[in-house]
This record gives C-alpha cells, structure tokens and sequence, in this order.
C-alpha cells in the first residue's frame, strides 16, 4: 500500500466476464454511492462517433468492498463492471481450460501494443495483449477517477472538461470559462453535458460532427485537444519541488 497517495490497480479484459478496480487510501467516513460512479460510466459510453460495443454495454458499478452504509471504511475499496458482452465470448474468454482452444490471433495491428506485448511475454497469441491493451479498459478508470472526483468535491473542487479542438476546427468557449463556474461558464457547461461532441458551441459541434462523419466513411480517424478545469483548487496545493 502506498500510504498518503491514491493507489489505483484495475484488473480485467476487454471480453472477460468483468473489470476490477482497487482504490486504496480513501479517507474512512467518505460518503459513496454507486451512482456517483455511474453518472461518469454513463457520460463515457456518450459521444458522437463512439465504437459499437457502447450499444452492447450498459456500464453499471458494484461496490463489493470498502464502503458500508454508504461511507468509506478506510480500508481498500473494490469495485467491478460487468461485461455483457462476454456471452459472445464463450469458449474464447473462458477463464477454465476449454476442450477446443480457438485459433491464435497473430495479426498485429499498427499502432497497438500487439507487437510489444507478444515480444516481451514470449506470447503466440496476440488475443493475450489485445484484450488487456484495449480501450474497454477506460471504463476502469473512469471509475476510478469518479470517486476521485467524489474526494475533492469534499473540499469544493469541481473538475469540468470539454472538447477544444477536432482536426483543424477549433470551438470557442466563454472568456471567464477558467476564473468561474457559475453565469456564463454555467450555461456553457450544461451545453457541454448535453453535447454529442462535449462542447457548448453549437456551430463547431455542427461541423465537428460531419466531419467525423467523413472520416469513418473514408476509413480514417481525426486527433483532437480536449481541456479539463479544476475549480476551486486552494493556492498552495501540491509542491513546485517534485
């Protein structure tokens, strides 16, 4: 245990039968509820251009330890996601040893940790490094990052985020949307949470979506910037010395 510092281990793979997550050094006393991780599990599986496997998952969090009567005990707190779509997965991602072993899979994907992870565990197949170097594994920590979320709304820190940029268009934001929370920035994110592309600019949001729109047709991706705000972060919080 890594005391005075959140420690995060997640378990699990893509097709298994869940994700496991491990957060330790929570304060005891903290209130929990699984809707607080729930909201943020939701809002991930939102977006325009979002993969197929967000229309198969309902992504919905167990607490299995560490909290009680809705309150952190101190102790290391376990939560699991359960993956339905490992009904689909029978035989390939039993966790037993099954009668007929499916094929390897030993094409690598460009781009991917296939090749790294095969080379440096000695792996035939790929299947081994894919299904953990998968991007199903953010709903961890998302996760994760939703009861961090919950430690520092105990001080009146909010942390906000949305899209700044999609290829080469950029949306606008308010001036004051750094230094306040509440008038226009308020407004802004509502637009923001209600937003396919997370952005309150409607017309950057128009055009950003039809660009990706072209870009799956054409077979290609598009990179973005996206900002996060912390609001109401003391002066003096953390070190300039690390």
């Amino acid at each position: 245990m890594s005391l005075g510092r959140l420690r995060v281990v997640t378990a699990g793979e893509s097709h298994g039968p869940q994700l496991t997550i491990f957060v330790e050094n929570l304060p005891a006393g903290m209130p929990v509820l699984a809707e607080d991780v729930n909201v943020d599990l939701a809002r991930r599986q939102k977006g325009y251009g979002r993969g197929g496997r967000q229309q198969i998952e309902q992504d919905c969090v167990e607490i299995v330890a560490g909290v009680r009567h809705g309150r952190t005990m101190g102790g290391p707190i376990a939560m699991v996601v359960k993956n339905r779509d490992f009904a689909n997965w029978q035989g390939k991602m039993d966790i037993e040893p099954v009668p007929e072993p499916p094929p390897p899979v030993t094409r690598l994907r460009p781009g991917h940790a296939d090749l790294a992870g095969v080379v440096k565990y000695g792996l035939n197949d790929v299947r081994n490094v894919l299904e953990r170097a998968s991007a199903r594994e953010t709903a961890s920590r998302v996760a994760a990052g939703a009861l961090g979320k919950v430690f520092l709304r105990q001080f009146g820190i909010e942390v906000r985020s949305h899209v700044h940029s999609i290829g080469p268009l950029t949306a606008s934001s308010p001036a004051e949307l750094a230094l306040a929370r509440d008038g226009a920035s308020h407004d802004w994110w509502r637009s923001v949470e209600e937003s396919p592309i997370r952005t309150g600019d409607a017309q950057f949001a128009a055009a950003a979506t039809e660009m990706i729109r072209a870009a799956r047709t054409a077979g290609d991706t598009l990179g973005g910037v996206f900002e996060v705000i912390a609001y109401g972060v003391p002066i003096g919080l953390g070190t300039y010395g690390q």
